[in-house]
C-alpha cells in the first residue's frame, strides 16, 4: 500500500503498528476496532472510513486518483496484472504472515529450522508458478506487465524482502529478481521499504 501511495505522490500519515511489541499491537482493542481480523494494513480516510485488505486499497486508490495508473487500460491487461498481484497477495504472502509462522512454530512445536524451511518451500512454489506467468511473456516488460509499475510490483516487491530476509534461494527466477530490481531503483519502492519506516528496529 505505502509503495502505491508512494506512485501516486499521495500524502499519507503512517502509524505505526508494531506486529510483535506488546503481544502484538495489531491484536490490542483499539486496533480492531479499526480493523476487526486485526491485520495491517487500516486505511483510514479522512472522514473516518476505514479500509483494509492491501489490494482492495490499491484498487481504491487507483479509481479515486486514475494518474499514474496501476492497472492497464485493457480489460486483459487489467485481468493479467490482478490476476500476478492476487498470485502474490493471495498464494504466496499468506505462508509469511506472522501468525501463520506462529501457529507453525508455536502451536505445533516444529524447531525453527523446520519452519524456516517449511516457509522456502511455499516460496519456492509460489514463485515457480509466478516465474511461469511472465518469463517469455509478451506483455511482461520492465515490470510485471508493461514498463510501467502496477499492482503486481507492489505486491511483489515486498514478497522478495521476506524472501531474501529468510535467506529463500532465488537464482532459479531471473526475470523476477530483473523486475524486483528495477522497482527498487525507483524512489516509490525505496520509501517504502521497511528498514526507512519510523518503526524500523
Amino acid at each position: 500500500m505505502r509503495i502505491a501511495l508512494n506512485l501516486k505522490g499521495m500524502p499519507y500519515t503512517a502509524v505505526p503498528v508494531h506486529l510483535v511489541k506488546d503481544g502484538g499491537q495489531h491484536c490490542s482493542a483499539a486496533y480492531r476496532a479499526r480493523n476487526p481480523q486485526a491485520l495491517v494494513p487500516a486505511f483510514e480516510l479522512e472522514d473516518g472510513t476505514v479500509l483494509t485488505q492491501s489490494l482492495a486499497i490499491m484498487e481504491y486508490l487507483d479509481e479515486v486518483q486514475p494518474e499514474p495508473a496501476l492497472l492497464p487500460a485493457d480489460a486483459i491487461g487489467r485481468a493479467r496484472v490482478r490476476a500476478l498481484a492476487q498470485a502474490i497477495a493471495c498464494d504466496l504472502h499468506p505462508v509469511n504472515n506472522l501468525r501463520v509462522l506462529q501457529y507453525v512454530s508455536q502451536q505445533l512445536g516444529i524447531s525453527a529450522e523446520q519452519k524456516d524451511a517449511w516457509y522456502r518451500h511455499w516460496v519456492a512454489t509460489g514463485l515457480q508458478g509466478l516465474k511461469a506467468l511472465l518469463a517469455d511473456h509478451p506483455s511482461t516488460g520492465r515490470f510485471c506487465h508493461g514498463d510501467t509499475p502496477t499492482l503486481a510490483d507492489c505486491c511483489l516487491v515486498p514478497q522478495l524482502y521476506n524472501a531474501r530476509r529468510f535467506q529463500c534461494p532465488l537464482d532459479a527466477y531471473p526475470t523476477i529478481q530483473r523486475i524486483a530490481a528495477a522497482c527498487e531503483t525507483l524512489p516509490a519502492f525505496q520509501q517504502a521499504a521497511p528498514e526507512v519506516q519510523p518503526d524500523a528496529d
